[in-house]
Order: C-alpha cells, then sequence, then structure tokens
C-alpha cells in the first residue's frame, strides 16, 4: 500500500486518487454511489480519511470499511426518508459495507446551524476537520476530491477540533472510535494552533 512515496511530487489529490485506484472496494463504492445521481454526492470522512492514515503508518492491508457515509445535497427533497431507499439500494449491491446516505441541506436541523449552501459547507462544520475530506467519481476511474480545510493536516497525521462543534462531541469521538490507538501516529493539534501533539 506505501505508494506515497511514489506520488512525491502529486498534489494531495493526486495521491488520494492514485490510492483509491488502487483500492478495489473504495473503487467499487465510489461507482455505486455515483449510480444513485444525487446532486454534489460524495463518500466522505472515513472513506478518505482512513486511507490517508493506513498508507502513512504502512499498513500492509487498508483497515476494512464498515461504516461507509455518501452525502449528497438536495435542498428540495420532500420526502424525509428518501435516505433509506439510497442505503436499500447501495446494501443490495455491496452488502458487505455498513452505507449511511445523508442529505446534507436537511442537516442543519439536527445541528442547530445556520442553512448549509453545499456540500463542501456542511462539511466545514463535522467536528474534526480531518474527517472533512470526500471523494466522487466523475466518470470511469476518474475522480474528484474536496477538502473542507485542505489536505495538509490529514497528511501531517494530525486530529483537529473544528471549533464550530463543542470540544467534548470531538473528545468523545476520539475516544470512542480508538484512532490513536488504531493509527498510533496520529497526534492531537492544539488549540488554536496548527501544531500537534503526541499523547
Amino acid at each position: 500500500m506505501d505508494c506515497c512515496n511514489q506520488c512525491s511530487y502529486e498534489t494531495p489529490e493526486g495521491k488520494i486518487t492514485s490510492l483509491i485506484r488502487r483500492d478495489r472496494p473504495r473503487v467499487e463504492a465510489l461507482n455505486l454511489a455515483a449510480q444513485l445521481d444525487l446532486p454534489q454526492c460524495y463518500i466522505a470522512a472515513g472513506f478518505v480519511r482512513n486511507l490517508v492514515w493506513d498508507v502513512l503508518h504502512k499498513f500492509k492491508h487498508s483497515t476494512p470499511l464498515h461504516d461507509v457515509d455518501v452525502i449528497y445535497f438536495d435542498p428540495a427533497e420532500s420526502d424525509p426518508n428518501a435516505y433509506q431507499k439510497y442505503e436499500a439500494q447501495l446494501t443490495k449491491c455491496m452488502p458487505r459495507l455498513n452505507w449511511q446516505v445523508r442529505n446534507q441541506a436537511k442537516m442543519h436541523q439536527y445541528n442547530g446551524d445556520p442553512a448549509y449552501h453545499s456540500t463542501l459547507d456542511a462539511m466545514h462544520h463535522w467536528p474534526e476537520k480531518e474527517t472533512a475530506v470526500a471523494a466522487r467519481q466523475i466518470s470511469p476511474n476518474a475522480y474528484e476530491l474536496i477538502a473542507a480545510f485542505g489536505f495538509d493536516s490529514l497528511f501531517s497525521l494530525c486530529i483537529t477540533h473544528n471549533p464550530k462543534r463543542s470540544r467534548a462531541i470531538f473528545d468523545n469521538r476520539v475516544h470512542s472510535k480508538q484512532w490513536l490507538t488504531k493509527w498510533p501516529a496520529l497526534k492531537l493539534a492544539k488549540s488554536h494552533e496548527r501544531d500537534c501533539i503526541s499523547l
């Protein structure tokens, strides 16, 4: 899996795209998500984040995909249960994954935020900055990457609290998901600083 050295002169997006193309389950998942034909539709969070962390840790095998977060942005959607139809469609095609589909145009209501303007705007409100990364298939074997806060801290093995969410939520996620155990080189970013600290 350790192909980052081969991609050293690429952009972060190019590095991640190269990694995705070498990961058959991710290629299949992105293809299925594209077939939903939803507006501003991406697979986000650990789908991209964990892939980068695995490679930087030089793991021989990818951390298994479990929850796969499909996000899209459709303010006109009237059916509050539409996500269930999309999840069922994806599960039928790739049942080994736990598909979670959410319309980000509606999530501000759950989070108590002002209305979001796009998928990327919604990602600016997620608890960790490194989680706010996403990929989508734009044509066969071609992918688009977006990141609400850029890719630098992701490749620096940082976990950074987003002040738009409470510190308690952030700390609970870091602990409950055991990120520092699964990926021991990860570091928590200092408050209001770019530097990271090891625990």
